[in-house]
């Protein structure tokens, strides 16, 4: 008797956990905040001399799934807490289908048409930004800027 009572009793919590997974999956929705609004880079002078000897860095994704927003994180000067702009991968006259590749330790792009691109030609987003902490840490804001 105890051991059908166990096995009843699995079978009842997996039918349970599958009625419940099947309903979430079921709804339809996306799910855009699958993290935190600020991303952490790290320390401003390591990623300052790393930006200065290899070029710009190139960031995923770092908000939406539809990877749509790829960002391209530059920085210019010589105060690493100072500096430090962020693009999106795509050229300003442009959408977001015409992905840019970036030449090897340079800060050069090439876009989907051929085009050899410098980083001032990347768009400019609104809704990303960097953040120096301390003076110390680097971080990215992924939050919409409440401003228009």
């Amino acid at each position: 008797m105890p051991v059908l009572a166990g096995i009843l009793f699995f079978a009842a919590m997996f039918g349970l956990t599958w009625l419940v997974a099947a309903y979430i999956s079921d709804r339809g929705e996306n799910i855009t905040n699958l993290g935190d609004p600020i991303f952490k880079i790290g320390s401003v002078d390591r990623w300052a001399e790393s930006v200065a000897e290899e070029g710009p860095i190139i960031y995923p994704d770092l908000r939406d799934p539809e990877g749509t927003r790829a960002i391209v994180v530059d920085h210019q000067g010589d105060d690493p807490a100072t500096g430090w702009r962020v693009f999106y991968t795509y050229p300003a006259d442009r959408d977001s289908t015409c992905q840019v590749e970036q030449r090897e330790r340079t800060r050069t792009f090439t876009d989907c048409d051929g085009r050899e691109l410098d980083i001032e030609d990347l768009k400019r987003p609104l809704d990303v930004r960097p953040i120096v902490e301390n003076r110390k840490t680097l971080y990215i804001d992924l939050r919409q800027d409440p401003t228009p």
